[in-house]
């Protein structure tokens, strides 16, 4: 498949493996800062991925040399801070943020280079975060007089913890990629010129793997972080998600395939 330009080229869309699909930020001259074009564009395409099993893994990265420098507050007209505060919380910002986080398959942020307040939530949004080891990773906020959103802080706090959610808002400074895989706030951290490749592979790998399981173990896992406490009605969904998988074809395909040495033919079903 051709790389498809979205939002007049600023989003580009390409499949780099199989059963992979690759969104990357491409707005250089504005940092790859995400405008609204931006945004609706990379909830429209996560959208239409949700689609049957083609696609299974995606990946969110940006134009190098940068991931992206975060939401362009540029494009925000300055009467808007004065006569509509609703409208700029209500922004589309937190809509493409919930497009990527309530994906169905699994998302790996691939940070290839300084990734800053609404780029570094839209990391933070994707499942999994493969970072390059020259970039930088922060939240300004607070050399901006903003006070962030409660829907994004929470998953800072989901994240990497209270403290290091503080310190990350509370001092705006950049952390450096092995700060951030230390206090859990990327997965692995590569060299810059494998990055590009090592997220690949690792989207590859999760793409390979049942379809089944991995939008079942996804939901399951999300359901239990967002409630530490189970309703019996969340209980009872959990429960009959796992009980599904028992009947699916691709369990006994699966069994089959490792009993022959050989690759599974997966049909998500």
């Amino acid at each position: 498949m051709d790389a498809e330009r979205l939002a007049g080229g600023k989003v580009v869309l390409d499949r780099p493996a199989e059963a992979v699909a690759r969104l990357r930020i491409a707005n250089p001259e504005r940092r790859n800062a995400l405008d609204l074009e931006i945004l609706d564009a990379i909830a429209e395409a996560l959208r239409q991925l949700d689609r049957g099993i083609e696609t299974r893994c995606v990946i969110v990265t940006g134009e190098p040399p940068v991931f992206s420098a975060g939401y362009d507050i540029t494009t925000i007209p300055e009467q808007t801070f004065e006569r509509d505060a609703e409208a700029l919380v209500a922004h589309p910002f937190h809509a493409s943020m919930e497009a990527v986080s309530r994906h169905l398959w699994p998302t790996l942020a691939a940070i290839n280079g300084h990734c800053l307040g609404g780029g570094l939530e839209l990391a933070v949004s994707c499942d999994l975060r493969i970072c390059a080891a020259g970039a930088e990773l922060g939240m300004p906020p607070a050399r901006l007089g903003l006070i962030y959103g409660h829907t994004g802080l929470r998953k800072f706090l989901d994240t990497v913890g209270l403290p290091q959610t503080k310190e990350l808002f509370l001092t705006g400074r950049n952390l450096s990629a092995e700060r951030a895989e230390r206090i859990g706030l990327v997965n692995e951290v590569v060299p810059d010129q494998k990055l590009e490749a090592a997220a690949v592979e690792l989207a590859a790998l999760i793409a390979s793997n049942a379809p089944l399981s991995a939008r079942g173990n996804k939901s399951a896992i999300d359901v239990l972080n967002s409630n530490p406490v189970l309703s019996e009605q969340q209980e009872a969904g959990l429960v009959a998600l796992r009980e599904s998988c028992f009947a699916s074809e691709d369990l006994r395909e699966g069994i089959r395939a490792f009993a022959e040495k050989r690759k599974p033919r997966w049909t998500g079903r």
